[in-house]
């Protein structure tokens, strides 16, 4: 599987011996990957910067394993910063878990910085052990990412990405998508129709993954304003209940109610932030790097073309142009063949995930408005008892 070609790479290679921004981590260098939850789309569904200073988010591959089955008590949001990944060769095989979590912030006289405690555990034989920690920072992961990128320009690797707080406007990213579009085409003469078919799919992906984060994100943010003006109404309900003598026992009856819709409604925000959210804006990180990868397979097919075009034309020396545009033809069917396969991979995996994330995110709603319908429900009855019986006590 690629997947272990990945890991066999950095774990022989390792890190620079002072990382990237000259610390000693020292030991080799698993890299990082993390578990993906889940997520809803169709055949055609659905831009971020980097900088070190912003907030960091490791993006994470759906095919991977399911965390309760390396550990029960380990928690899956993202906001806990561990993420995990396993690479197998058989669907039913886990035998190499790449843990990341425990971030750690580094204070010198010259720098700020946040390290990553990575842990691999193993039961394959090529490791020297079964199980391997060491703490690594940003910088780091960012030259593996690089690294693996330079050796499989075409795959779509499950590595980090970060977003800045504030990122960029429409319409700096409509004029990024557009030099990027134009830069991809650029020199690209004959670019097969499967591709051109990909190209369209990741730009409608893009699209509407940005908007389904742009609407949770507001959801989440509307939710929240809500949950916080309704816990203030149980304590209002109990102070009224102070000064109404007849209607104490509903007052706080109400309260009650007030209090157990609150709560059902905080564990649900929960399952939002937790759940579908950084599902949801993994894939807005993922729109990014396709275009990478798309990108990177046109810069090789160009220049194939302007090799190819050369000898044509015979614009230089034409003596070895033939050597090399057999050897860059090759390149180019080895280019195409990984992306086509991790593709399908990727896309499937894709499609799991948003269909889990937003099946579960309704199944938590109807469970949420179900419980605040019976809790009200119940109140209703209490008090329609109450009244009938107060009702047959003033009759004669």
């Amino acid at each position: 599987m690629e997947g272990e070609r990945r890991a066999s790479q950095a774990r022989s290679s390792g890190l620079p011996a002072g990382g990237a921004d000259g610390e000693s981590p020292g030991g080799s260098a698993p890299f990082p990957g993390s578990s993906g939850s889940s997520a809803l789309l169709q055949a055609e569904v659905l831009d971020l910067d980097e900088d070190e200073d912003d907030l960091e988010v490791f993006s994470k591959d759906a095919s991977l394993m399911d965390m309760n089955s390396f550990s029960p008590m380990m928690p899956t949001s993202p906001l806990s910063m561990i993420n995990q990944i396993k690479f197998e060769d058989e669907p039913d095989l886990k035998d190499l878990f790449i843990t990341v979590d425990e971030p750690e912030s580094h204070v010198t006289t010259i720098e700020t910085f946040i390290t990553y405690r990575i842990i691999t555990k193993t039961s394959r034989g090529e490791f020297d052990s079964s199980e391997f920690e060491v703490r690594r920072r940003y910088q780091d992961f960012l030259w593996l990412k690089g690294k693996l990128e330079e050796a499989h320009p075409t795959l779509i690797i499950p590595e980090l990405s970060s977003h800045k707080k504030q990122g960029p406007g429409l319409l700096s990213r409509m004029g990024q998508t557009v030099r990027a579009v134009a830069s991809s085409m650029r020199g690209v003469k004959n670019r097969p129709e499967e591709f051109m078919e990909m190209n369209n799919f990741i730009e409608l992906f893009s699209q509407k993954i940005n908007l389904i984060d742009k609407i949770s994100q507001r959801i989440y943010k509307e939710e929240r304003e809500y949950f916080d003006e309704m816990k203030e109404y149980g304590p209002i309900h109990i102070l009224w209940s102070a000064s109404e003598e007849d209607l104490v026992d509903t007052l706080k009856d109400v309260a009650g109610c007030i209090d157990r819709c609150c709560k059902a409604t905080e564990k649900r925000m929960s399952g939002l932030s937790e759940a579908l959210l950084p599902v949801v804006h993994e894939y807005v990180l993922y729109s990014e790097m396709l275009m990478g990868v798309m990108k990177r397979r046109d810069q090789i097919q160009a220049e194939l073309d302007s090799k190819v075009e050369a000898l044509t034309y015979k614009k230089t020396d034409t003596d070895l142009l033939p050597e090399e545009i057999g050897k860059l033809e090759d390149k180019v069917e080895c280019a195409n063949n990984a992306l086509k396969a991790d593709w399908e991979r990727w896309k499937q995996n894709m499609q799991n995930d948003i269909k889990l994330a937003f099946t579960d995110m309704a199944e938590e709603n109807i469970n949420y408005y179900e419980q605040c319908l019976a809790t009200w429900e119940s109140f209703l009855t209490s008090q329609t008892n109450l009244h009938l019986e107060e009702t047959s006590e003033d009759k004669p």
